[in-house]
């Protein structure tokens, strides 16, 4: 058995169907080139991207570990054991960088209980490329995750972060599923104050990539399809 330990490369992958290359650094092509072992959140799409950034790579040689909701628990514990013999694995997510709103972190946790070296490669990540873009607080902000289903507990959360970030000057950022975009819009609209600021940031990176800041009575004017387009909203209340 190897002295040496492999590492966990955290490897980041593109927010939408665009060119690898045009968002991610030659390096994550060049470590993905070097490994064999990825463990994955979705095997079919983890393939496919793999195949884009890396063409002549082989498919036959990919030994990849699923972390989904259905993997085995006792299982996922040796999904390490190709590090302790000294050879490198990649943590590949589905979207942006791993394990920021993206599953993978007990993959990392693990790493660092068998003293594995852990090294997060650059990518997007929409959480901070939407806080980039917002004008906001940069000093101090807060991501939320999914609000409640539930429309009245729903507008109770945003309301409660419109005082949140108020009492600590502090920037709420919130994700909701991409087909609840435009309800959660009018929810929104409905429930803050009319100089609240919002920005809507939609498909980073993309094509299609809009990025909004205004005042809520900025925004009961103005008109947009979010339907199925992964988005960040972050709320700001001086």
């Amino acid at each position: 058995m190897s002295s040496i330990k492999g590492s966990l490369y955290l490897i980041p992958t593109t927010l939408g169907d665009n060119e690898p290359l045009d968002v991610l650094p030659l390096l994550v092509k060049k470590v993905i080139d070097e490994l064999d072992i990825f463990i994955v959140e979705n095997e079919k799409t983890a393939r496919k991207f793999i195949k884009k950034i890396s063409p002549t790579k082989s498919q036959q040689a990919l030994k990849l570990f699923s972390i989904d909701k259905y993997a085995n628990q006792v299982e996922v514990k040796t999904f390490l054991d190709s590090c302790i013999k000294g050879i490198s694995v990649g943590l590949l997510s589905e979207a942006g960088v791993p394990c920021i709103a993206d599953p993978g972190a007990e993959m990392v946790k693990l790493a660092h209980q068998k003293n594995i070296k852990v090294i997060p490669l650059v990518g997007p990540s929409s959480i901070l490329m939407a806080m980039m873009a917002s004008g906001f607080n940069g000093q101090n902000f807060a991501f939320n995750g999914y609000l409640p289903i539930d429309s009245n507990d729903r507008k109770k959360s945003i309301k409660n972060l419109e005082k949140l970030s108020k009492e600590h000057n502090q920037s709420q950022l919130f994700i909701e599923t991409p087909y609840r975009n435009d309800k959660m819009l009018e929810d929104i609209k409905s429930t803050l104050s009319p100089h609240t600021m919002l920005c809507v940031a939609c498909d980073i990176t993309l094509q299609t990539e809009y990025i909004k800041t205004l005042s809520i009575e900025g925004w009961k004017k103005e008109t947009v399809n979010l339907h199925k387009r992964p988005t960040i909203f972050i709320i700001h209340k001086e």
